[in-house]
């Protein structure tokens, strides 16, 4: 099977887990629109795009050491913890058009990087990257052509698919009551917490 095709396959798959960059991509959509949104789906993408570049050039020799390994995963559970909190605390107004309003707007430049760290910060998303390299490496051989195709055939399909997620969400907040918008903030800033907690806890079983 040709890699590009074998790569969109595994982006396809990605596509339908759910994860916290999945929902904050969509409350993101709902409360400050497509463009806010399309924003903080290139800032993940570059996250995915950094970890396989980190694969690439040996990051899982830093990672295999089992210290580390639990350090980066209590860090990184705290961190989705802290954007939780913050997303459910944040204060918004409801205008008539049932659009959710911040006092203060963050800037685009603030979407890419709460896009990247809030992928980047999550530690199972670097072992699996980590183990697919592997996968892939052993199949087509490290630094190949073949396996380059492979991780741009995932990286673009993923890609594609939060922005179709980000359009749908978008499309949709006509229709969902003001109520509903505010019920889904704090139901993001939750599930932003739930993960960070399951990752420390797993980082510790794992470790």
């Amino acid at each position: 099977m040709n890699p590009l095709f074998e790569g969109m396959i595994l982006g396809m798959t990605l596509a339908i887990m759910l994860g916290p960059a999945l929902f904050t991509l969509i409350q993101t959509s709902i409360h400050r629109g497509l463009y806010r949104a399309v924003i903080l789906a290139t800032g993940i993408f570059f996250s995915d795009l950094a970890l396989v570049w980190l694969c690439f050039v040996g990051a899982t020799q830093i990672l295999g050491n089992s210290r580390n390994g639990i350090v980066f995963g209590v860090i990184g559970g705290i961190i989705l913890m802290v954007f939780g909190v913050i997303t459910y605390l944040r204060k918004a107004n409801i205008s008539p058009e049932n659009v959710i309003e911040t006092i203060k707007k963050p800037t685009p430049v603030t979407y890419i990087f709460k896009g990247f760290f809030l992928n980047i910060a999550n530690p199972f998303v670097w072992l699996f990257w980590m183990s697919v390299m592997v996968t892939v490496s052993a199949r087509y051989g490290a630094g190949t052509f073949d396996t380059k195709l492979f991780f741009i055939g995932t990286l673009v399909t993923i890609f594609s698919s939060d922005l179709l997620k980000v359009f749908v969400a978008h499309q949709l907040k006509r229709y969902l009551k003001p109520k509903f918008l505010i019920g889904l903030n704090h139901a993001v800033g939750v599930l932003l917490v739930i993960f960070g907690i399951f990752l420390v806890i797993r980082t510790f079983i794992n470790f």
